[in-house]
């Protein structure tokens, strides 16, 4: 009877929720892309899937309860920096006690905070760490001291703990000993767009422009890219920045201000679906310049586009399968002008190199595998319970 209902128990699909982004549709940054790429694979395989979502990021008539098989829900939170975090994963975790899923998948070392809390409640609990945000320039020495904390307890209090690379894993395994699974992000499956509607909609020319897609923080260093690039004085060639523009936010009033009285420095604010696939099809070259990264889903983006690229000399980057050429120490703008400068000039690697940098990405970096492995984890996280009650 105990195996015959062991077996009915695996047959069925497992409830996961998941916290700690904030929100699925629509919001830039690393975590909530992440999310989008892996949580339809899941939902394809057994898993019934719920994302809580940050309601603030979500005017009502913008609400969905569904995508793409993904259940949404929305709790309220501050729009508050460290604040807003702490809030809605504490919401969140006391939701997660009321309607009990199979797993509680809390994302990034900052919601890690209540991971305690959720073990309090009997919940299964797994942690993916996506990099040391504690080491952002944006955060004071208190919030730094609370993500530290969060990270000690998020991967200390999980039942699993994924880490979305080598760098990652080392570090955890250094400092708390714990064996945490390796699951890197993926690469998407896509083909260079041929339409071009969002180049004229900001007067760019195919080839003739290089391209930033990251979110609009000091951490990510775009102030260094328009530095260089402006005294690379590459002619015929725009800068165009991808990312939100928040209002009231200090770094981006300023990179709108560095960019008002310059016509070859275009912001284009947020971009999502084909606009962003077009931008990556036709840029020239794509450079990330951030101080640091968990794992860089941009750049893997932009490789797969077959975009030649230039990246800053941080572990998680250098991780990754390019020349070491296509790498410049951050904050070096002289350093990354001269590369701008090669790289734009028609004395960059040939095709070839770039097509080989694009064979590896999509051999080693697959968001399917990244579903499957993280099946398995949850598969391992349930059955252990079932053990143990």
């Amino acid at each position: 009877m105990r195996t015959k209902a062991t077996g009915t128990r695996r047959a069925r699909r497992l409830r996961i929720m998941v916290l700690g982004l904030r929100g699925i549709i629509d919001v830039q940054g690393g975590i909530e892309t992440h999310a989008r790429r892996l949580y339809p694979l899941l939902a394809r395989l057994g898993c019934d899937v719920e994302i809580v979502q940050r309601s603030p990021y979500y005017p009502r008539e913008r609400r969905r309860r569904e995508w793409r098989r993904i259940a949404l829900t929305y709790l309220w939170s501050p729009r508050m920096r460290i604040v807003e975090t702490a809030v809605h994963t504490l919401l969140g975790v006391f939701y997660a006690a009321f309607k009990r899923p199979d797993v509680l998948h809390i994302h990034a070392v900052g919601p890690g905070l209540l991971a305690p809390l959720a073990r309090l409640f009997g919940l299964r609990v797994v942690v993916t760490h996506h990099g040391a945000d504690y080491e952002r320039e944006k955060w004071g020495p208190l919030a730094k001291a609370v993500l530290r904390t969060g990270e000690r307890l998020g991967i200390g209090f999980a039942h699993r703990q994924i880490v979305v690379s080598p760098v990652l894993k080392r570090a955890v395994e250094t400092r708390y000993g714990i064996g945490a699974t390796l699951i890197p992000n993926g690469a998407p499956l896509v083909t260079p767009r041929r339409t071009r509607h969002t180049l004229r909609r900001f007067d760019l020319r195919p080839g003739r422009y290089v391209l930033c897609v990251a979110r609009l923080d000091p951490g990510k260093r775009q102030h260094d890219l328009i530095a260089a690039f402006r005294a690379a004085r590459l002619k015929g060639w725009k800068l165009v920045i991808v990312g939100q523009i928040e209002e009231g936010d200090r770094y981006c009033q300023e990179l709108v201000a560095q960019a008002a009285d310059d016509a070859t420095i275009v912001l284009t604010g947020y971009q999502c679906g084909p606009p962003l696939h077009e931008l990556y099809s036709h840029a020239g070259l794509f450079v990330l310049p951030s101080a640091g990264e968990g794992h860089p889903i941009a750049l893997l983006e932009a490789a797969v586009y077959d975009v030649p690229l230039l990246a800053s000399a941080i572990p998680a980057n250098l991780a990754l399968p390019l020349p070491r050429d296509r790498y410049f120490p951050v904050g070096d703008t002289q350093a990354l002008a001269h590369k701008l400068k090669v790289m734009t000039q028609g004395k960059a690697t040939a095709p070839a190199e770039t097509r080989a940098v694009h064979a590896a990405v999509r051999a080693n970096y697959s968001w399917r595998k990244a579903a499957e492995r993280t099946r398995s984890v949850y598969g391992n996280v349930v059955r252990e319970g079932w053990q143990h009650g």
